[in-house]
């Protein structure tokens, strides 16, 4: 699994001109589901993000989670970060999960996510056309790889 990360003042998504979801300051996750992931891939991102501490504490230091920030997190499914551009100006996203695959475990880590946070996760539609609005806080943007595990 591939997430991109941004730490947020605010993030909406819109669904054929309705909005769908919305959050204040918290965390903006961008998930894409690679071939052969695995709920291990999802529970050790989930737990990445859940303990990130990208938020700044009393000194201005980045030393807190977004738990203890008081923020809010939003995960919306992106196959497009799969994306390979090594052959040609046409991006190829074969190494993304197939729908039937990756939808189950998308939920799955929208799920592990909102259990470690103690709290709901705001998400975008899995396969919709959404427009994602945000205000990017920092910026801090961070790119995490399950497979990579760095």
């Amino acid at each position: 699994m591939r997430a991109v990360v941004q730490r947020v003042r605010e993030a909406a998504v819109q669904i054929d001109g309705q909005w769908h979801s919305r959050i204040g300051p918290g965390l903006l996750v961008l998930l894409g589901v690679e071939n052969g992931d695995t709920a291990g891939d999802l529970e050790w991102l989930a737990g990445k993000i859940a303990r990130l501490r990208v938020f700044p504490d009393g000194e201005g230091v980045m030393n807190l989670s977004v738990q203890e920030a008081g923020g809010r997190v939003m995960v919306v499914s992106q196959f497009t970060l799969l994306a390979s551009t090594r052959k040609g100006n046409r991006p190829s996203y074969s190494r993304a999960a197939p729908p039937e695959t990756a939808e189950p475990l998308y939920e799955q880590f929208v799920r592990t996510l909102s259990q470690l946070l103690g709290q709901s996760v705001a998400t975008g539609k899995f396969g919709a056309m959404m427009q994602v609005h945000l205000v990017n806080d920092g910026p801090v943007t961070l790119i995490i790889d399950s497979r990579l595990r760095e």
